[in-house]
């Protein structure tokens, strides 16, 4: 049986919540703002300031940046209590749940935890400041891949905020995002602080895409839209690195997803085994135009280029999701791939010297990455041993294993997804996070390339549970500044100390102050299946045929012909 792209969605899925539980989500929403608030008032302090700080110039605000302990007390503040709102928040976005959080209170919570990071310094990281530099070295005429800011000058505004290790190292970055960052400093030239908030502007369109087709993709996928927003946009990782850190992470990834709703749009739903019907009109154009936009995300930031495989794993199940066509399709991907990649390139006045500035974070050996650490684990213990020094031997030797091990995931995954075991869009999501989890320089907000996927596809508890768990431990292992405070590292205890204190009396007040239903441990009378552990299990072993569009529950995931719930109808929702 086929279907159209899009089935309407089924008339009473969810009850509107309780006054109990909006008033709730009221005051989650408050929590979380005043979190925010704190945040960004203690970024002024304990912030990626610039060297040439303008908050010291400001009446009043000037104070935060004299005293670095209690402006980096109040950032830890607004870090827990951003993160416990989030928490509370998703126990009414939860999809086995009969009564859920409405997209509209979600978008309200996004405006009110994102506008207070908006005109802050940057947090948690100084990579705009390297944006400006390598941007700046564009706009004079200079090739980035070439050279480093420091050939503006180690004395230029737009170099002195640089880390030093950064200084004299090729551009990471995609052409298409560098030559965006080329306009951005030619309009504010030597301002650094209007260059970062016209950084944190193009972030936010990035932002904004992903708030608008993650929802569409989460439908498609059989997902509440609600869980989606709460897991991929209000996600602390979110508010910290990529509003608050200004990175260029939410532009690729955002224009990723929306390849992927594009390409997907006239894709229609295959129930496994049937026989495909002729092209629909629009579907190759369809299919054309997701591709390139996927490849132009590429552009921003390589990583993308990854979701090409799996769109072409679900051009191939539209077909018989035989070999040939998974080989079809693929070679369609690799030429449309080719020829956008191509012409971006060379249309924003670059060339193919990019792809030599793809090694530059491996100079970085970060603390909080796996493969680094057992690198640097193996170079002590061979000092230890008498055999010598030999981290960085170890550690190219653990990256190129690494890279192998999620080459060998991802091709698990095309594999597996191609035969109906997981949703290509979970295979994306677990693929693109091995490549970035196995990386030397793992940053806590590249793990977003796989939650955001993640959060539109998984809908049952595994995945979820997951992403939700690393986003937590992730978004509180970096300092805002995101430095460790040159050496005087008893600052860190002594804030923290007293940002707890801090957060437990909030939380006692929210306690005291807020419905039962908010910190209840269990609502039986409120899930829509109250075993919703196991139905989707037993669900997926018994059945044959497609089921109806409700919530997903676990193990759902691993059959795309169903979306988990308990029968209710058996009009099936599209998922290539």
């Amino acid at each position: 049986m086929w279907v159209p792209a899009r089935s309407p969605a089924h008339p009473g899925d969810r009850e509107p919540l309780t006054a109990d539980e909006r008033r709730s989500v009221r005051l989650v929403q408050t929590f979380g703002t005043f979190g925010s608030l704190m945040l960004a008032f203690g970024s002024l302090g304990a912030g990626a300031a610039p060297v040439l700080n303008p908050v010291n110039t400001l009446p009043v605000l000037r104070i935060f940046a004299r005293i670095p302990t209690v402006s980096l007390a109040l950032a830890f503040i607004g870090m827990i209590m951003l993160i416990v709102g989030w928490l509370l928040l998703g126990r009414f976005a939860r999809p086995s749940r009969k009564r859920i959080v409405g997209r509209g209170e979600l978008h309200r919570t996004l405006l009110l935890w994102i506008a207070p990071l908006v005109v802050i310094p940057p947090i948690f990281t100084r990579d705009p400041y390297v944006y400006l530099g390598q941007s700046e070295v564009l706009t004079r005429g200079m090739d980035p891949y070439e050279v480093g800011p420091e050939a503006l000058g180690n004395d230029d505004p737009l170099v002195v905020g640089v880390a030093n290790i950064w200084r004299d190292t090729p551009a990471p970055y995609g052409p298409l995002f560098l030559r965006i960052g080329s306009w951005i400093t030619g309009i504010t030239g030597e301002h650094v602080s209007g260059g970062i908030l016209l950084f944190r502007l193009l972030t936010l369109v990035g932002l904004g895409v992903v708030v608008w087709v993650l929802p569409r993709l989460a439908d498609r996928f059989g997902v509440p839209p609600s869980t989606a927003l709460w897991l991929g946009v209000a996600n602390p990782l979110v508010l910290f690195h990529i509003v608050g850190g200004a990175h260029n992470d939410a532009l690729g990834i955002g224009l990723m997803l929306l390849g992927l709703e594009v390409g997907l749009r006239r894709l229609p739903y295959r129930v496994r085994g049937d026989s495909p019907p002729p092209l629909v009109n629009g579907e190759i154009g369809f299919i054309v135009a997701g591709a390139a936009i996927i490849t132009v995300a590429a552009t921003i930031k390589l990583h993308a280029i990854v979701a090409l495989g799996f769109f072409g794993v679900m051009i191939a199940r539209r077909w018989y999701g035989s070999i040939k066509d998974l080989l079809k399709a693929g070679s369609g991907m690799l030429v449309i791939c080719a020829v956008v990649m191509t012409a971006v390139t060379y249309g924003v006045g670059l060339d193919y010297g990019w792809v030599n500035g793809l090694s530059t974070p491996t100079k970085l050996w970060n603390w909080i990455a796996p493969t680094a650490e057992i690198g640097q684990l193996g170079g002590v213990l061979g000092v230890t041993l008498g055999l010598g020094n030999h981290t960085a031997g170890i550690i190219a030797v653990l990256a190129i294993l690494s890279y192998l091990a999620a080459g060998a995931i991802t091709v698990k995954f095309l594999w597996d997804s191609l035969h109906w075991r997981y949703r290509p869009m979970i295979g994306l999501g677990v693929s693109v996070g091995a490549f970035m989890f196995l990386h030397v320089a793992m940053q806590p907000w590249w793990l977003l390339w796989a939650i955001i996927p993640l959060a539109a596809s998984a809908g049952t508890s595994r995945f979820r549970v997951l992403a939700t768990g690393m986003s937590v431990v992730l978004a509180v292992l970096i300092p805002p500044n995101g430095s460790p405070f040159d050496g005087r590292l008893y600052t860190l205890p002594q804030a923290y100390f007293a940002g707890g204190l801090v957060v437990l009396g909030a939380l006692a007040l929210l306690w005291w102050r807020a419905p039962a239903v908010l910190f209840a441990r269990t609502d039986p009378d409120d899930l829509l299946h109250p075993q919703a552990s196991t139905i989707g299990r037993r669900h997926r072993r018994h059945s044959t045929g497609p089921v109806s569009a409700g919530p997903a529950t676990a193990g759902a995931e691993h059959a795309p012909e169903a979306s988990g719930a308990a029968p209710r109808d058996t009009t099936p929702r599209n998922r290539p």
